[in-house]
């Protein structure tokens, strides 16, 4: 019995500060993906990211400086940066980008690699937004996510796509 209050302030610690992990999809063969939704979605994050960002500036530089909300969006901020790792290892890498097979050509092994690139870019541009307030860091998620999807998806899906996002 003299263990129990350490484990329970422990498992409350826990719970406060480790955040549940957020779903990106589920690794069955189901055969259900949103490709265009997670490419939508991690420009959602992106736009979260640039609005922390300039809010926590904001923050910073006003006269009478509150901390609680500077927390709060530096906590958002870092979270959404999150989400774009996650589902850049979870999703994309994971089940989505599949290596040519053996005695693929040689434009098909570029493809593969160019995507691999623009992801290893992507969570390192996601990184860098959790260390800083600089939204080139954003433009740069915006401008890897945007080259992927040029090499995921057809014309005419990129056409739609580009469509909703009007």
């Amino acid at each position: 019995m003299k263990y129990t209050a350490p484990l329970l302030a422990l498992a409350l610690l826990t719970a406060a500060f480790c955040p549940a992990p957020r779903a990106v999809h589920c690794q069955v063969p189901c055969g259900v993906y949103g490709d265009s939704a997670r490419i939508t979605m991690m420009l959602e994050d992106a736009t979260t990211i640039e609005k922390g960002m300039n809010t926590i500036r904001d923050l910073e530089g006003a006269d009478a400086k509150n901390y609680n909300q500077i927390v709060r969006w530096v906590t958002t901020k870092d979270e959404h940066a999150t989400h774009i790792q996650e589902t850049v290892a979870a999703y994309w890498l994971t089940q989505r980008i599949k290596a040519p097979a053996a005695g693929a050509d040689e434009a098909a092994r570029a493809k593969y690699l160019g995507q691999l690139e623009l992801m290893h870019g992507l969570t390192v541009a996601a990184m860098k937004c959790k260390q800083t307030t600089d939204t080139t860091h954003v433009q740069s998620l915006r401008k890897l996510t945007e080259a992927f999807a040029g090499t995921y998806f057809s014309e005419e899906d990129l056409a739609h796509m580009r469509g909703h996002h009007k």
